[in-house]
C-alpha cells in the first residue's frame, strides 16, 4: 500500500518561483524518459525536438477568473474572503470562505459597497459553501471590477501583470487557478509547432478546489478528488482519433489536459468522443493510461495528487529521482517554475 509519505520530497523554500520569467519559453525543461528514468537538462523552446509531424499537442483553453473577492458580513461588518470555485447553475456558485466559521447558512456578504452581494445557502466540507449572488448588470463585468487573480498561497509576490497568470490561448472563463504547464507556451512557439505538422487541439477543464486541497489521508486510496467541469468538442475528438489511427502521439500540456483525456478514454473504452461533464478522476500508481502518450508538466508540491499522477506514468522511483536532480540543479518549482517533458 502506498502512503502519503511515499510522495514526499525535500524542497528548499527558495526554489519556489515567486514571479514568472520574462520570456515564457526560456524556462528550463527537464526531459524524463518514463521507461528508463534517464533525464536531460534542456530549455522549453527545445520542445520542438520532441514533437513530430502527425502528433497532436493538446492544451486546456480555460481562463482564470478574478475569483478572489474581499467582502464584509452585512450584519457585523466582519471581513471575509471568498474564492469562487464552480458555477453550478445560474447565479449559484461553490466557493471557499475564509474564515469559514463566520459564514453559516443565511450569512449575507457584501462586496464593493454592495455592488455585489451573496447569501450562503449551504455548508460544504473544508470551508466550502454554496452561495447565491445578487447584483444589477453583468456578473462577469462586476467580477472583473471587484475580483483579484487567485494566486496559489505559496506565491507571496503581487503580480505586476495579471496576464502573466493566463496562458496565451486562454479563452473559456471559469477557472480558480491557471493550468500552469501551459504558461510556457508563446504564440510564436505554437506557430512553429504547427508548421512542423503537429495538430494543435484544445479542450476545456475549469480548475477548481482539487488544486487547493491537500491530501490529508495517510492511505492515498481514501482521498476523494473534487469534481471539475470539462468539455471536449466533436472536432477535437475526431482530430485526436485520426492522429492515433495514423500512428501519431497524443502529447498533453499539463495535468488538467491529462485528466480530461483520461476521463473520456475511461468512459468510452479508450475511444475519444465529444463529451462534457464533471470529473473527479484520481490518477495514481496502478492506473492504466488509455489516451496520453507523452506530456508536459511543471514540478508539483510534495505529497500532492499531481505528483501521484505523474508517478503513475513514470513509476515513483523515476519521478522522485528526477525531482532530486531538479532540486540539486536549482530548477524553479510550482506555478511560475520550470517544466518537465515526460516521454
Amino acid at each position: 500500500m502506498l502512503t502519503l509519505e511515499d510522495f514526499d520530497y525535500d524542497l528548499p523554500q527558495e526554489l519556489i518561483a515567486q514571479t514568472p520569467i520574462k520570456n515564457r519559453d526560456q524556462s528550463r525543461m527537464l526531459v524524463l524518459d518514463h521507461q528508463t528514468g534517464a533525464y536531460q537538462d534542456r530549455h522549453f523552446y527545445d520542445i520542438l525536438d520532441y514533437l513530430n509531424p502527425g502528433d497532436a499537442l493538446v492544451m486546456n483553453d480555460t481562463k482564470v477568473l478574478p475569483a478572489r473577492l474581499y467582502g464584509v458580513k452585512s450584519d457585523t461588518k466582519a471581513h471575509l474572503e471568498v474564492l469562487l470555485l464552480n458555477n453550478t447553475e445560474g447565479d449559484n456558485w461553490e466557493v471557499l470562505v475564509k474564515p469559514a466559521r463566520r459564514a453559516p447558512v443565511g450569512t449575507i456578504i457584501a462586496f464593493g459597497d454592495g455592488l455585489l452581494t451573496c447569501e450562503v445557502t449551504e455548508e460544504l466540507d473544508h470551508g466550502g459553501r454554496m452561495v447565491h449572488f445578487n447584483y444589477d448588470g453583468i456578473f462577469m463585468e462586476i467580477l472583473e471590477q471587484l475580483g483579484e487573480m487567485p494566486l496559489p498561497p505559496y506565491i507571496k509576490e503581487k503580480l505586476d501583470d495579471p496576464d502573466c497568470y493566463q496562458t496565451v490561448y486562454a479563452k473559456e472563463k471559469g477557472s480558480a487557478a491557471a493550468p500552469t504547464a501551459g504558461l510556457h507556451w508563446t504564440k510564436e512557439l505554437l506557430q512553429q509547432v504547427e508548421q512542423k505538422g503537429v495538430k494543435l487541439v484544445y479542450l476545456t477543464l475549469h480548475v477548481g478546489l482539487g488544486t487547493f486541497r491537500p491530501v490529508s489521508e495517510e492511505n492515498i486510496e481514501d482521498h476523494k478528488m473534487h469534481s471539475e467541469f470539462y468539455r471536449l468538442s466533436d472536432q477535437a475528438a475526431k482530430t485526436l482519433n485520426e492522429v492515433r489511427q495514423n500512428g501519431g502521439k497524443i502529447v498533453a500540456t499539463g495535468t488538467t489536459s491529462i485528466r480530461t483525456l483520461e476521463t473520456i478514454g475511461t468512459k468510452f473504452d479508450g475511444v475519444l468522443r465529444a463529451d462534457s461533464g464533471w470529473t473527479d478522476i484520481f490518477i495514481k500508481p496502478g492506473y492504466q493510461w488509455k489516451v496520453v502518450d507523452e506530456f508536459i508538466t511543471n514540478f508539483h508540491l510534495p505529497k500532492s495528487t499531481l505528483v501521484m499522477l505523474v508517478a503513475s506514468f513514470t513509476g515513483r522511483d523515476h519521478i522522485l529521482q528526477a525531482y532530486q536532480h531538479a532540486v540539486q540543479e536549482q530548477y524553479r518549482f510550482f506555478s511560475f517554475g520550470d517544466a518537465m517533458f515526460i516521454k
